[in-house]
């Protein structure tokens, strides 16, 4: 699994003109699901997102989690994490989860969400969406499987 996490001041996602997720103070994740993960991969990272101190106390620092500022999530799934680029020109994908499984997996990441936060929006999966955000910081961190020991 593979998760870039924004920190927001809004975002929004559009499918076809039409606006599917829309958040303000938050987390615009990007979730890239791998043909090897695991309900029990997304349990960890979905704590770990949570748990990150990444916003600002009274005194500038970064110290505060999602849920202290009571932020919302909008989760966007993105296959092209995966794109493994060192031989030629076109990307290759094969580390990616099939559509199948990636759609279970994204699903499960949301409901988790969904369970331990208040505010959770999403992209339509496997849509040509159009994201839009208000990056704030900018502050932009890469969560892989590595970072949670797996």
């Amino acid at each position: 699994m593979k998760v870039v996490i924004q920190r927001v001041k809004a975002a929004s996602v559009n499918v076809d003109d039409r606006c599917v997720g829309k958040i303000g103070k938050g987390l615009l994740l990007l979730v890239g699901i791998g043909k090897d993960d695991t309900r029990q991969k997304i349990d960890k990272f979905v704590d770990k997102i949570i748990k990150l101190r990444i916003f600002e106390d009274q005194q500038g620092k970064t110290n505060l989690s999602l849920s202290d500022v009571e932020g919302e999530i909008l989760a966007v799934s993105q296959f092209t994490l995966y794109a493994d680029c060192k031989k030629g020109n076109r990307p290759n994908f094969l580390q990616a989860a099939s559509p199948d499984l990636a759609e279970e997996l994204y699903d499960y990441f949301l409901s988790v969400c969904r369970d331990r936060l208040g505010k959770v929006e999403a992209g339509e999966f496997g849509a040509n969406m159009q994201v839009e955000l208000v990056n704030d910081g900018p502050f932009t961190v890469i969560l892989e499987d590595s970072d949670l020991g797996f």
